[in-house]
């Protein structure tokens, strides 16, 4: 059963990771080794948080296989004997040579092999391979494919060769770091240190460099993941912060257009600089299937074009120069993909809080969307997550269930507070963490054991790993969903992950006292604990860094509670959601305008599909009785030329018609210059329930057309 836990456990790891990637990485676009290579990072950093509760419950079994396996015979009963104690009575005899089967009862306690018992020289294969494993990816491989993915190159060797000249100061300082430290250890008689403790002072650094980070995020995640919850109940709070949302973006998607604009100009030019004949036309035919579609209709090739490029006094963009402008191009593309699809998923997030805003009062609780659903209803929408349903679920049910959930949270984040500024007091024991493993290690209650430990790093792991996620630093390292995040970002976070998560799971064992440096027990330690080895050799960061670095943690947790963060970016001029703020109202409205706009715009694009079927569907009974009608003749008549000739002059005519029929259709769907947005009552936070109307009257709609023109 222990293999079968273990297999159990990696086959979901890799699931989970897989369906992550899926989310926010792109499998048609990216290179398949970036995809790898991200997956394998994940994948090592979730399995080192799946297993670590296996390690503990595996050794507190063999601690107490240990205790059992001292000897009997080691108590010796004569010193209980009134001729070794003179002090002692009879009756003191009696009761103290009855202590050694007690003391034997104690040591020979009955030990229940745990369902998930892993033997020994498993784990630390395991733990070997899957470190060093991470430690080789964050440190040499993933920095390399970093470069590689944002080279500009046409070729492999040329991505390779821009990947090594940027990676030669990054490996060199650290080369030369090491090879300095190497050669004072060597040279000072003072030390004597063996591979095993250098090996330890390498593993330390890292872990030194990861647990700097590690609180940082933590301090964020612990307040900001209770708080994001609680005011997910608040379905004001999440439509003004997404209108916020939406002006921030609009700009960025403006921004973002007009960078292509700019790139695909560059590109043009060069198109047209450089001919068929021209060796480097290979190149340009490269970074125009990455230009955007509509753009390559527009540039083409140029194919037509014979003449000598030679014979010109022209001067040529060199190779450097397009290597720079295929950057430049898959960095604006893919920019410009992101920026429409986060407007596209926001518009929908905004018109669905508007839509539960507007159904909160709805006197027949049953949900009414404003538009249906882009995509195709489900069965289980179909007949269990019928309107009603989705009315108690999105006004009743969810608010209270982000608020529950909110508590749970906040809980969870005020003990693991407590519990890093307490783990290092052995006597008495103060972490929270270390309580209840202690206790449940007396009843051998494995189960519980597994499910504590498991829930402690889970929660850990998820307030560490959700701030890697919505970091942004600029448009460098950006994580967005629906596959619009770029193969840097992807490669960076999994460097960000192979250093955080074995800092991580240290920080966990030292919280639930299974750390022998912690806890200052001489007993087994864990298979993770042991590949890490004894910080002995460094006492500054093994009795000072590792113990008092920690509790840093609370003044980043009233930091985060007082938005301290947010506050300061401000002040820089990066603008963030604050509710007292005069910026704050100005994007809000402004965002709110935008959706009213969009919202608009996408209800006259419904009424002219609904006029469209209308139209279909009675050209098509018309064509029906007139083929009818035509079937009743069964003898044709022979046409006269008069008669043909009219009929082709009605043919034209129709087409005609047709034509002027569309042209006017599209005027009647275009917005009118002089439309007043004013009279919308559509907003969600005063309006009645059931679906949008507006109040605003279309010069499309009108009876009269024969003013039609008037204001186009």
């Amino acid at each position: 059963m222990s293999g079968a836990a273990l297999g159990i456990e990696v086959v979901f790891v890799f699931f989970l990771a897989l369906f992550l990637l899926q989310r926010y990485g792109d499998f048609k676009k990216q290179h398949k080794l970036v995809l790898v290579a991200t997956l394998l990072a994940w994948c090592l950093c979730f399995l080192i948080v799946f297993i670590i509760p296996l390690d503990v419950s595996t050794t507190i079994y063999n601690r107490c296989i240990a205790r059992n396996a001292v000897t009997p015979a080691t108590i010796n009963v004569s010193q209980f004997t009134t001729s070794t104690r003179p002090g002692i009575t009879n009756a003191s005899a009696s009761e103290a040579a009855a202590k050694p089967s007690s003391v034997m009862s104690d040591a020979h306690q009955e030990c229940y092999k745990p369902w998930s018992y892993i033997p020994k020289g498993i784990m630390p294969i395991f733990w070997r391979v899957v470190y060093w494993t991470s430690q080789f990816l964050t440190w040499i491989l993933l920095p390399f494919m970093q470069s590689y993915a944002r080279s500009g190159g046409f070729s492999i060797t040329g991505k390779i060769k821009t990947a090594l000249i940027e990676n030669a100061i990054y490996y060199g300082t650290y080369l030369l770091i090491f090879g300095a430290l190497l050669i004072y250890v060597a040279v000072n008689p003072k030390f004597h240190l063996e591979w095993y403790q250098l090996q330890t002072i390498g593993i330390a650094a890292a872990n030194t460099w990861g647990l700097f980070l590690l609180v940082l995020l933590m301090g964020y995640g612990l307040v900001e993941i209770p708080r994001s919850h609680w005011y997910g109940a608040k379905k004001g709070y999440l439509l003004m912060k997404t209108y916020f949302k939406a002006a921030k973006l609009m700009t960025e998607k403006a921004d973002a257009e007009e960078n292509l604009e700019d790139v695909m100009e560059e590109v043009r030019k060069v198109n047209e600089c450089i001919k068929y004949n021209h060796p480097l036309r290979k190149c340009v035919d490269t970074i125009l299937r990455k230009c955007p579609t509509e753009y390559q209709e527009k540039m083409g090739r140029n194919m037509d074009d014979y003449e000598d490029f030679e014979e010109k006094n022209i001067n040529y963009p060199s190779e450097k120069t397009l290597v720079k402008l295929h950057k430049q191009v898959n960095y604006a593309v893919q920019r410009h993909n992101r920026t429409q699809v986060q407007w596209r998923m926001l518009l929908e997030q905004a018109f669905h809080l508007e839509d539960v805003a507007k159904n909160e009062t709805s006197a027949t609780r049953q949900f009414v969307h404003t538009f249906p659903p882009q995509e195709p209803e489900s069965w289980i929408s179909r007949h269990f997550y019928t309107p009603s349903v989705e009315w108690y679920w999105e006004c009743l049910l969810r608010p209270w269930c982000l608020r529950i959930l909110a508590i749970i949270l906040a809980i969870f984040s005020a003990v693991v507070v407590w519990s890093e500024c307490t783990f290092f007091s052995t006597n008495p024991v103060l972490s929270l963490f270390a309580v209840f493993i202690q206790q449940a290690e007396t009843t051998y209650n494995y189960i519980y054991i597994e499910v504590a430990c498991f829930l402690t790093i889970f929660f850990l792991s998820i307030c560490v790993y959700s701030t890697v996620f919505r970091i942004r630093v600029f448009n460098y390292y950006y994580f967005a969903s629906h596959h619009q995040t770029d193969a840097y970002s992807l490669l960076f976070s999994g460097m960000l992950f192979c250093r955080l998560t074995p800092p991580l799971c240290l920080n966990f064992l030292g919280l639930t006292h299974m750390d022998g440096s912690i806890s200052h027990q001489n007993t087994e330690q864990t298979a993770y604990t042991s590949i890490m080895g004894s910080l002995k050799v460094l006492p500054l960061i093994a009795d000072g860094f590792y113990i008092y670095y920690p509790m840093l943690v609370v003044i980043l947790c009233i930091a985060t509670y007082f938005s301290l963060g947010t506050r300061c970016l401000n002040l820089l001029g990066f603008q963030q959601f604050m509710g007292d703020n005069d910026m704050t109202s100005d994007l809000t409205d402004e965002g709110k305008e935008l959706i009213r706009r969009e919202k608009r715009k996408r209800q006259r694009h419904e009424d002219g599909e609904t006029r469209r079927r209308e139209w279909k569907e009675r050209y098509a009974s018309n064509r029906e009785d007139t083929s009818r009608n035509r079937n009743v003749n069964s003898e044709p008549k022979e046409p006269t030329y008069t008669e043909m000739t009219t009929s082709r002059s009605s043919k034209y005519t129709r087409a005609n018609n047709r034509t002027e029929r569309d042209r006017i259709e599209l005027l009647q769907d275009a917005e009118p210059l002089d439309f007043n947005a004013e009279t919308f009552t559509d907003d969600p936070l005063d309006a009645e329930s059931g679906r949008y109307q507006p109040a605003g009257r279309y010069l499309s709609m009108s009876k009269s057309n024969s003013r039609i023109f008037d204001d186009v």
